[in-house]
């Protein structure tokens, strides 16, 4: 599949430099433009999936005014605006020109990277030909990351950057949002697919067992020891290793895992000397470590050794178009499972589902499925199917679940109406952002 056309139009030759060389290193095919002409003239011939616009402060007019000019006769291509202004006139007046994202240099090209693919994921042009559809990478093996949700696309795209590398890779998100699956697929992406993938509870070891458990133990090493036995470290010599809950480790546990990934190499119990491993830490926690670290409840060090990638995994209810596509996936599965032929969700189903916030995440959503499987309904799922606990539980809690205003006002105040980071609070783009603020009419107390 043909990778995406990006056109820079910008008259500063330094910028148009910079992207040029850095953005084909992620997947992108570069063409360029001086004036707005040309721009205008590569648009009309089909070229570009996406234009970014290059502006210096006093070129900022002329920008957005080409912004203008194209959205005249395009409405759907998506438009990224870079300048060394970021002041919140120009974003109100980019949002008014029909920009779908700024940045301010200088700027993380891996940041500008999620935000294309977000802009290209969320184009929707049944009749264009296939080579201007969002591109969307097959993850190899196993189960699969189900929606077509922007910030879905940036995470897929991110494992299959990350997985052929030996990084350690922290996953965080709350409890359902599927960080194992996400462990599984950057082990089945990488070259140790076909080595071992250990997956170790960390909540579930005590520190009485923990050594004997990871690190193996020698014939009578302790009372029982009647044989050697390998611990599950050596066990995924060559593969995976993946740290579930790490969080919730002990600090006696959290020093001896340092001293592993530091080292590489383990000290069976009773043995005389080291064995050495070759790992890949995959480590997962719906804690924020950042927050116990500063609080002396999780080891600094290794949570910088642990925090080289980093998967953001966002709860359902911030991605609630994946949704439908969730329930169609776990109703074919179920169907297999049960020997069934459900053909979907009524419509007034899927809209009563859709409000639930769903703080279980995607593990509640498919538990109530097998709940309502096992009373084998016919035909579509309607409203009569649902167990009536969930509809009770459902009603009360959507009666207190805060509004997306609400939720945007929350970000904002956490944030001190830092915009950038109200919107990856909320895993919504900057332009997002300020068109909610505006559409509810919110101003900052004292401006």
């Amino acid at each position: 599949m043909k990778e995406p056309t990006v056109l820079i139009s910008a008259d500063d030759d330094t910028l148009r430099q910079s992207l040029k060389l850095g953005l084909p290193g992620y997947g992108y095919r570069v063409i360029e433009s001086t004036n707005n002409s040309s721009t205008l003239t590569s648009l009309k011939s089909g070229g570009p999936d996406l234009i970014i616009l290059g502006a210096s402060t006093k070129g900022s007019p002329d920008a957005l005014s080409l912004a203008r000019q194209i959205r005249r006769t395009n409405r759907e291509i998506p438009l990224v605006l870079i300048t060394q202004d970021s002041s919140e006139e120009l974003a109100i007046a980019a949002l008014k020109s029909g920009i779908d994202d700024y940045f301010k240099q200088p700027f993380s090209f891996e940041q500008l990277s999620s935000a294309l693919n977000r802009c290209l994921s969320s184009v929707i042009v049944p009749d264009l030909p296939a080579a201007r559809k969002p591109i969307v990478v097959p993850l190899i093996g196993g189960e699969r990351m189900v929606g077509d949700s922007a910030v879905l696309h940036e995470i897929k795209a991110y494992i299959l950057k990350v997985a052929p590398t030996d990084s350690t890779v922290l996953v965080t998100g709350e409890t359902g949002t599927g960080k194992e699956l996400v462990a599984q697929l950057i082990h089945n992406n990488s070259a140790r697919r076909k080595r071992p993938f250990v997956c170790i509870n960390c909540a579930a070891i005590p520190d009485t067992l923990l050594e004997s458990e990871l690190f193996g133990h020698e014939k009578g090493a302790f009372t029982g020891a009647h044989s050697s036995r390998e611990g599950k470290l050596k066990l995924a010599d060559a593969g995976t290793v993946f740290f579930d809950e790490i969080g919730d480790m002990s600090p006696y546990a959290q020093a001896k895992i340092l001293r592993t990934l530091e080292n590489k190499e383990v000290y069976a119990l009773g043995g005389r000397s080291s064995i050495q491993v070759d790992i890949r830490v995959v480590a997962a926690t719906n804690q924020n470590l950042e927050q116990l670290a500063e609080q002396g409840k999780f080891r600094k060090d290794l949570f910088f050794r642990l925090n080289v990638a980093r998967i953001v995994l966002p709860p359902l209810r911030s991605r609630k178009e994946d949704i439908p596509g969730l329930f169609d996936h776990y109703i074919g599965r179920f169907n297999h499972f049960f020997g069934q032929q459900v053909e979907g969700l009524r419509e007034e189903t899927l809209q009563y589902l859709s409000r639930h916030d769903w703080p279980g995440n995607i593990r509640e959503l498919k538990n109530l499925l097998e709940a309502i499987f096992l009373n084998r309904p016919s035909g579509r799922i309607s409203l009569a199917d649902i167990p009536d606990s969930f509809k009770v539980w459902s009603d009360n809690a959507q009666d207190k679940a805060p509004s997306e205003q609400e939720r945007l006002l929350s970000a904002l105040f956490f944030t001190n109406w830092n915009k950038s980071k109200a919107a990856q609070r909320l895993h919504w783009s900057r332009m997002t952002v300020y068109r909610k603020i505006a559409k509810y009419h919110l101003t900052r107390q004292g401006q």
